[in-house]
């Protein structure tokens, strides 16, 4: 009998030990497991990738699980400065090499926190940025989308972030989405001229040596100076000296210009010696005709002359406001090449069926109206002739800034222009 009892006492005792054990068990997974103790967990940055190009550029970070983010901008250099609670980034360095319209990227602990610092090459707008759980649901990423833009869209910019926070902290996650475009009552009439080709690239050989990457540089300085007297334009040029410039850095050019015309200089080649005259082409998803896409598909490769590898990492735009500028800016496109057809047929010669479409990278901003003028053919002896001279070239860039006069006039008509 004692000895039962002492037995069941045993198991009680032992019970209750087992129960208290289990209590503190539990106790110290929810105290592992606690906001408080998680916290102190840095979080990991798992992995980061960048595409795009100098126009338009999409960054993704990933991360364990989802991070507390605060995001500013600030200038002198242009930059995006996302702060992050202590972060352990394992991330790959080759995938953070600067590409397309992101100048540099720096990341690290700050002590107090984390920091990742995208360096824009200028200005640019945060279109979107937003935390996202993970498709398979591990995890966080934070996805930003950034365009280029003008000096006086990153300042209005800065001037919104600190009148809606009162300093430079990034609002709520429902308040990252720019409002579209900023008005600019002051904006004069904006030209950007894009002389062809340059540096390793030299275009088109006429037959007696003469380089297409010339004749445009040579042609454009003769615009742009006509322009310029006038006095009624901004004018830019993507470049001014023999320097190589990939496609997207010239569309990446005119709209940090808020240029209302992008004008694009070109001198071709072609295996019919007797085929000769200026034509103008607009960007058009099909081509018009076999040459203008034998054309375009030539112009679009020249990126290939300083060896880099082409994507095309553009993805299919379902905006509805977007798609809608991309109708309008075509059409002024369109507008501007009938004009400008009517005005060089006064004073050079044009070939059958003057004006033309096709699918060139370099007229593909989505807001800005833009024109490729082939001046001639370099593989015809006249036009190489007449491309080299001072007065023909003066005559031709007369027309085009005449050309230029009206559609201005016209912009300004309609309350769309500077």
């Amino acid at each position: 009998m004692g000895l039962a009892v002492t037995a069941n006492k045993g198991r009680c005792a032992g019970g209750h030990f087992l129960h208290v054990a289990f209590a503190l068990f539990l106790l110290a997974v929810c105290l592992v497991f606690s906001p408080a103790s998680r916290a102190d967990v840095p979080l990991s940055a798992t992995s980061y990738k960048m595409a795009g190009d100098a126009t338009r550029m999409r960054v993704v970070m990933t991360f364990d699980r989802e991070p507390d983010v605060k995001w500013f901008l600030l200038r002198g250099p242009n930059r995006l400065v996302i702060d992050l609670p202590s972060t352990r980034f394992a991330i790959n360095a080759k995938d953070v090499k600067p590409r397309g319209l992101v100048r540099d990227v720096r990341y690290g602990d700050l002590g107090e926190g984390s920091r990742l610092i995208l360096t824009g090459k200028g200005p640019f707008a945060i279109d979107k940025l937003d935390v996202l759980r993970n498709d398979d649901g591990n995890g966080y990423r934070i996805a930003i989308d950034m365009s280029a833009a003008s000096e006086r869209e990153f300042d209005a910019a800065l001037a919104n972030q600190a009148l809606t926070t009162g300093s430079t902290v990034s609002t709520d996650k429902g308040g990252r989405v720019g409002t579209g475009p900023i008005s600019n009552p002051g904006h004069r009439f904006t030209v950007v001229i894009d002389p062809g080709h340059g540096g390793v690239d030299g275009g088109a050989e006429g037959l007696n040596g003469t380089v297409e990457k010339n004749v445009t540089l040579a042609f454009a300085a003769e615009l742009r100076d006509k322009l310029a007297a006038v006095g009624n334009y901004d004018v830019f040029m993507t470049r001014e000296t023999d320097e190589f410039l990939r496609l997207d850095e010239r569309v990446r050019i005119a709209r940090q210009h808020e240029a209302d015309l992008l004008i694009s200089i070109h001198a071709d080649t072609i295996s019919l010696k007797g085929i000769r005259g200026a034509t103008v082409y607009t960007v058009s998803d099909k081509a018009s005709d076999p040459e203008a896409q034998a054309l375009a598909d030539r112009e679009n490769l020249s990126d290939q002359f300083a060896g880099m590898e082409i994507k095309d990492d553009s993805k299919e735009v379902t905006d509805i406001l977007i798609d809608l500028i991309r109708r309008e800016t075509h059409n002024f496109s369109m507008s501007f090449a009938h004009t400008l057809v009517g005005q060089l047929s006064t004073s050079v010669g044009l070939i059958n069926n003057p004006q033309r479409s096709a699918g060139f990278k370099v007229l593909k901003a989505p807001d800005v109206p833009s024109v490729l003028v082939e001046l001639g053919y370099l593989s015809n002896a006249k036009d190489e002739a007449q491309l080299l001279s001072a007065d023909w070239r003066g005559k031709a860039a007369q027309s085009i800034t005449n050309a230029v006069a009206l559609f201005a006039s016209a912009r300004a008509g309609s309350g769309t222009g500077g």
